[in-house]
């Protein structure tokens, strides 16, 4: 597998508007010539078809849903991050691009974080432009808030619902296009396959989720907006569709697969309640702003929080990292969250959370302004745990959340398959070993209305297409694999359901390739995976119609998590060093913190397929780092 990253010359502030200038482009009156088809309708994919139909491209908008505004985009609730300096407090384009090299744990590529931070002032201007009810300050400036990894306040943020305004204006955008005519959208549509032809991307097999018909798309590209794949821990922050099927087809077909070890656990998520769970909800880390945590002083102490007086409290991340307080990164909340709860100072009937209160915050400023800002997150809290956390501190535990790994892209987000793009959180690019938090908005609403729209057309005015037909054997032979996988699904007659298998593969993840890992616990994983996929296909019970089944949908997604979950564990094995999100035991500090090893490790993990019953072959992208020298990650 050839890796060719692409960064253009010159030095880091000139390298996109230098890449943009090289560029080719596509004659307005040839782009109605070129048909693009996208997978995907969240922030992502939503933008890019907005770009791209604007431009003139015929559109193709694959999405789960019955509606693309159900995107998970939506449940991104506190910010987007953006250099605009508005408070005046230090913030620049450089030290966004420092928050976000060093947040991940200098695993990153310079270059495209670099150009994530240039963007990002694009992006709010052109939001602000679109509608999107950002909230501001008296005099009608856009407001900003912290978030965890920064000094600065340069998070934009509309209430406790910013994921759901942004993907309105992005989906306004796009169905402005689909008026226009460029763009149309299938729902209830879901990605089997790729088509390769010619050794390029040239189409999709996909399923009708409601009559169950499989059909054939061509096109020149195809772009992946399809999220992460926390989901393969079962229980997660994500939506319960969210799936790794879409990048693990890629990754089958010859797309290399970027640093799937690197997930991230994030600090603030109502704790986990019982068996019956199939999710778990997210609590945005806009709360650190206003809410402070704490746990008892003492071990074992089970009085009411109100009953627990001043000094025997222990506000521990305002303690050990007075530098950054409550406001630290996610995988450091996370990690020291568990540290406390492991030494038996965890709160709650389970003993597995720690409090997130904002007594004092109500105290200064008044309960109104507290609702103002967050209210609708109050709500939410009160519906699922039946308190009001205006008058006692809500519970909160690490849950898997985002992943930084995805299929791996060059500097113009296409993968190791040429016309194959992957964009927003399906592509490995930007965050390292650590997402800092609002930046998932950021690099979603980037990739599609900015970057895509710019290397998508250099792309095809240098590339040259032979005629695709979806009749061509390319299109007979990947349908005939999709509806041969389907079919043996469907004639499985086990006694386990698909979320009995899933629920299973997510304790496996969770207990032992989760918070904290250990060669001792990946072994032990890598063990288990295997024999649970054979119990898959022996034992997996299905309802057997055709058209509109469920069951079947879940079925195919477990399949690829199992395979997956392989991965996965494979890639935490071979990185023998702690960075950002992925914590080896063998490698901390005494003090328990991450330690890298930037001698060994200091590089992408690139998996490349090499058949079912071979290993996967690992290459590696070696990282440069000319302008941000690695160094201790402190926040003390």
């Amino acid at each position: 597998m050839k890796l060719n990253s692409k960064i253009p010359s010159g030095n880091i502030q000139q390298k996109w508007d230098n890449y943009k200038f090289s560029a080719k482009l596509v004659n307005p009156n040839n782009r109605k010539k070129f048909d693009i088809v996208i997978i995907g309708s969240g922030l992502a994919g939503a933008s890019a078809a907005a770009s791209l139909g604007e431009q003139g491209y015929n559109v193709k908008v694959f999405t789960l849903p019955d509606t693309p505004r159900r995107a998970h985009s939506i449940a991104a609730q506190g910010g987007i991050n953006a250099a605009k300096n508005y408070k005046y407090d230090g913030d620049s384009i450089y030290r966004l691009f420092y928050d976000t090299v060093k947040g991940g744990d200098y695993r990153a590529r310079e270059a495209n974080v670099y150009r994530l931070a240039q963007i990002s002032n694009q992006i709010i201007d052109h939001c602000v432009a679109t509608g999107v009810p950002f909230a501001r300050e008296y005099g009608g400036l856009l407001d900003n808030r912290s978030f965890g990894g920064a000094q600065v306040s340069r998070t934009f943020y509309a209430r406790g619902q910013t994921g759901q305004q942004l993907l309105l204006g992005a989906y306004s955008q796009m169905m402005r296009q689909v008026a226009a005519g460029t763009v149309n959208i299938f729902p209830r549509m879901e990605m089997l396959d790729i088509v390769i032809k010619d050794g390029k991307a040239r189409g999709i097999i996909a399923r009708n989720l409601v009559t169950g018909k499989i059909e054939r798309h061509s096109a020149h590209a195809v772009l992946l907006c399809t999220g992460g794949y926390s989901n393969v821990f079962y229980l997660s922050t994500n939506a319960a569709n969210c799936n790794v099927s879409a990048a693990w087809a890629a990754y089958k077909k010859g797309a290399g697969f970027a640093n799937p070890c690197f997930t991230q656990i994030h600090p603030t998520c109502i704790p986990r309640s019982g068996e019956h769970q199939s999710k778990l909800t997210l609590m945005s880390e806009s709360l650190r702003n206003d809410g402070r945590v704490w746990v008892p002083l003492n071990k074992g102490d089970k009085r009411k929080p109100s009953e627990i007086p001043e000094t025997e409290r222990d506000y521990y991340l305002e303690r050990i990292y007075p530098a950054f307080g409550n406001l630290v990164p996610r995988d450091i909340a996370s990690r020291a969250a568990k540290r406390m709860i492991d030494e038996g100072r965890g709160v709650g009937p389970t003993g597995q959370a720690v409090y997130l209160d904002f007594r004092d915050a109500i105290k200064k400023q008044g309960v109104e302004k507290i609702k103002e800002k967050y209210g609708n997150l109050f709500d939410m809290y009160y519906q699922i745990t039946d308190e009001n956390g205006y008058e006692t501190p809500m519970r909160i535990y690490p849950a898997p959340h985002y992943t930084m790994g995805g299929l791996w892209v060059d500097y113009e987000l296409m993968t190791t398959i040429e016309g194959l793009f992957a964009l927003g959180e399906a592509n490995f690019s930007d965050h390292g070993a650590n997402r800092l938090g609002a930046s998932a908005l950021m690099q979603g609403l980037a990739d599609g209305y900015f970057i895509i729209s710019s290397t998508l057309p250099n792309y095809l005015a240098n590339a040259s297409f032979s005629k695709a037909d979806i009749g061509d054997e390319e299109f007979k032979e990947a349908e005939n694999e999709a509806s041969a996988r389907v079919r043996k699904i469907l004639s499985s007659k086990g006694s386990k359901t698909p979320a009995e298998f899933h629920r299973e593969l997510g304790d496996i993840m969770w207990n032992y390739c989760g918070m904290s890992r250990s060669e001792e616990s990946l072994k032990k994983a890598l063990s288990l995976i295997p024999r649970l996929k054979e119990e898959f296909w022996q034992n997996l019970k299905i309802y057997p119609n055709e058209d509109f089944n469920q069951t079947l949908e879940k079925a195919l997604k477990v399949a690829d998590f199992i395979e997956f979950a392989q991965l996965l564990v494979k890639d935490a094995l071979e990185r023998k060093e702690s960075c950002g999100g992925h914590f080896r035991e063998e490698s901390k500090t005494p003090e328990g913190e991450a330690r890298r090893d930037d001698e060994n490790f200091s590089y992408v993990s690139v998996w490349e397929y090499a058949g079912d019953k071979k290993e996967p072959v690992l290459n590696k992208e070696n990282l440069q780092f000319e302008n941000l020298k690695p160094s201790v990650r402190s926040y003390k």
